[in-house]
């Protein structure tokens, strides 16, 4: 914010800490496209930590490593770049931009004392995301502090006035005066295009030129049209420093005409952004021949030591024991009981399973034992919570650098490292000391909505299928695997189309197993619609014993959710007893494999009413299939066997200026809406229900409607009929074969 600082990470180390205070943890946010990964390279470029534009082989850069991100061109997983500035161990962790991997964003949030939000001078009015401005909400509701870089400042149509206003008006609609640049481009000669490319910094603060325009950065004093520049705008930023200050005579002091000195405006613009009460706007450009600083990365950094807060002024977190008895909550102190969390799990060709880890407290060294606790998950195809603890021995720890990683020999409170090695350890999971085990508080994970049914491709992928699977989801929280028990289909649930994808693509390149999806279907019902009969006639004779069984049988509905019941109704014994279970045996396994459609009969009363049996001939078997018979037979006598179809409650929550189109959404799905609530804000929650049938994809659409803004939940409500021109449709396609139900 001042003078410049001197680099001092090297490429051949890795950088380290032995005390939290020199230790700072950045998380970046934006949409896909907003220029993360390269700033993140800027970065590294400008701190020493690569020698080429953060490039560490070709193709690759320092957090975009992975074959998958090469092909798809966009970041797909949560990535640590270290770096140090100044003495101070940055850990940088860049996170995708795209809907579908806010799972990897959650746990940068979890990981991260500070948020960078990165948007592009490029985009128009509407550059910020619905989702960006949600995840700003998030961090505010918590008091994570936050700064705004702009990039793409080299870009014909970039506008850094429009978008420091736009990041005014979206993120500083509670308190417009914390959302202030703290420096103004300097604009290059005008090329022949019209446009004048950014060439250096007005520092607002310090009142000095940073001109980048023989390629390296200069300090200089302002000419006097730039010095005009700087000074409407600054005293508009220190109207807004001051207003957050702690010191209450400052804006006396100010406004009855106060110098305020440099050192004091340093000092509480860095105290409110380590408060999470000022959130200052910078800008930042790589350098166009990737040899040297990238402009603005100097000040980025200096922010980023000097305003962000370190591990120590973090929260205490909150701990109990496995089974969850109360312990007090942990601060970060480096000789304190050990408290560490999995914030990434992922796999090594090499090395196996790859941990990274943020501690807490304690400090965690390389081969010692520690205890593994954690969740479970039961609900999202992981191991259950009681099996799911376990003593571990740490293998290695490193410090990654894109594919690389470099050995570290211990980690502190507040510092991030990946842990080799730990088996059973998955995202979320608790490392603490083997004799006093510990367990934090989960974080707020996605519930993915988006199904993907698949089978394996052939047999041998069948046989690696389930260990691949449970791979899989061992590094993915945001992703559910489930054993449908009505429908008998694996199902993957994912956030999105690019989160399926992924999952595929994983599955086949990592894990190899080549698995084909299906379409997914949804668990149909059927049930009489009035009352009907069935006779059941099964006589056969072909020599020695033969087969004889005749029973007759009365249907009718019930209320939804009785079930299947039997009632006994013969008299005189023209059933015999003991052939009695047999028929309800018979009629059960009927109803369980449908009629009409193929889909299970439920919620009817079936009554056994007369029959005939033979001597020798009546068996078990033989009125099994007559009770069958009798129920295909009342099924086709002209009754209406009605189609029942699941429907989910459904709560969608949006901003208020979504609602309409929501509703409107709604009602051509089917939905019947039942209500709608404020949640906060200029958000609000509208409830209905909704046959789950039009529903699939309701997790991508919802993106498409509310623009990225919206969320929902669904819970299974009950079964209904389905309209009869909709259950004939799915009855032709049975008949035909198809899947598509």
């Amino acid at each position: 914010m001042g003078a410049s600082s001197h680099q001092s990470g090297a490429a051949g180390r890795a950088p380290t800490a032995d005390h939290p205070a020199s230790v700072r943890n950045v998380v970046l946010v934006g949409h896909s496209g907003s220029g993360k990964t390269t700033l993140v390279e800027a970065l590294a470029l400008t701190a020493g930590a690569v020698n080429r534009a953060g490039r560490v082989e070709d193709g690759a850069t320092v957090s975009d490593y992975d074959e998958i991100e090469h092909r798809r061109q966009r970041s797909v997983q949560l990535s640590l770049v270290p770096v140090e500035w100044a003495g101070i161990k940055i850990n940088i962790l860049d996170t995708p931009g795209y809907a579908d991997f806010v799972g990897e964003l959650r746990a940068g949030l979890r990981a991260a004392d500070a948020a960078l939000f990165v948007v592009s001078a490029a985009e128009d009015g509407d550059g910020l995301s619905g989702a960006t401005r949600m995840v700003w909400d998030e961090c505010a509701a918590v008091g994570m502090p936050r700064a705004i870089v702009v990039t793409h400042l080299e870009a014909a149509r970039a506008d850094y006035a429009q978008m420091t206003t736009v990041c005014g008006d979206a993120f500083g609609a509670d308190d417009p005066d914390a959302v202030r640049p703290l420096y103004l481009p300097l604009h290059g000669p005008v090329a022949p295009d019209g446009h004048a490319p950014v060439a250096g910094l007005l520092g607002l603060l310090s009142q000095r030129v940073y001109d980048y325009t023989s390629g390296d950065r200069v300090e200089r004093d302002p000419d006097p049209g730039e010095l005009a520049l700087i000074t409407e705008a600054r005293a508009r930023l220190i109207e807004g420093i001051i207003a957050e200050s702690e010191d209450e005579t400052l804006m006396d002091r100010y406004l009855g005409g106060e110098e305020i000195d440099l050192k004091t405006l340093i000092d509480d613009l860095e105290r409110a952004v380590a408060r999470g009460t000022f959130h200052p706007v910078l800008m930042a450009a790589p350098a166009a021949d990737g040899a040297r600083k990238g402009l603005g990365t100097v000040e980025l950094l200096e922010l980023i030591t000097g305003g962000f807060p370190t591990p120590l002024e973090r929260a205490p977190v909150g701990v109990t024991t496995p089974d969850g008895a109360a312990r007090p909550a942990v601060t970060c102190d480096p000789g304190g009981r050990l408290v560490a969390e999995v914030v990434k799990t992922s796999s090594d060709p090499y090395v196996g399973r790859v941990s990274l880890v943020r501690v807490f407290s304690g400090t965690l060294r390389p081969d010692e034992t520690v205890h593994v606790s954690g969740h479970g998950l039961t609900d999202r195809g992981h191991e259950d919570r009681d099996l799911h603890e376990a003593d571990e021995r740490v293998g290695a720890l490193t410090s990654p650098f894109g594919k690389q990683q470099r050995p570290l020999t211990h980690c502190v409170a507040g510092d991030l490292a990946c842990v080799a090695k730990l088996t059973r350890a998955e995202t979320g999971d608790t490392l603490s000391a083997k004799d006093d085990p510990l367990l934090m508080e989960p974080w707020s994970m996605p519930d993915p909505l988006l199904p993907l049914a698949i089978e394996a491709h052939s047999k041998a992928d069948e046989d690696k299928l389930s260990q691949g699977l449970a791979r899989l989801v061992a590094e993915d929280p945001t992703m559910r695997l489930e054993q449908n028990p009505h429908t008998h289909q694996l199902v993957l649930w994912c956030l999105g189309e690019a989160h399926q994808d992924l999952a595929l693509e994983r599955l086949r390149t990592r894990y190899g197993v080549q698995v084909d999806p299906v379409p997914h279907k949804v668990s149909l019902r059927e049930t009489f619609g009035a009352k009907a009969g069935g006779r059941g006639r099964h006589v056969k004779q072909s020599g020695g014993h033969g087969q004889f069984a005749i029973c007759e049988i009365e249907v009718e509905p019930l209320p939804p959710g009785s079930g299947i019941e039997f009632v006994d109704k013969v008299v005189g014994g023209a059933v015999p007893r003991q052939f009695i279970p047999s028929v309800e045996k018979g009629v059960r396994a009927q109803a369980a494999r449908g009629l009409s459609a193929g889909h299970p009969l439920v919620d009817v009363r079936i009554t056994l009413l007369d029959g005939k049996a033979h001597s020798v001939d009546s068996s078990d078997a033989a009125f099994q299939t007559a009770g069958a018979l009798a129920l295909r037979e009342a099924a086709a006598s002209g009754a209406c066997v009605q189609l029942l179809e699941p429907v989910a409650e459904l709560a969608v929550l949006v901003p208020d200026e979504y609602v309409g189109p929501v509703m409107n959404d709604l009602a051509g799905r089917r939905g019947r809406v039942v209500g709608t609530d404020a949640a906060g804000t200029g958000r609000t929650r509208v409830l209905a229900e909704i046959p789950e049938i039009e529903i699939g994809r309701y997790a991508v659409e919802l993106r498409s409607v509310s623009h990225g803004t919206g969320l929902f939940s669904r819970t299974y409500a009950r079964h209904e009929p389905m309209p009869p021109q909709l259950a004939d449709k799915l009855r032709e396609q049975s008949e035909k074969g198809s899947q598509l139900t």
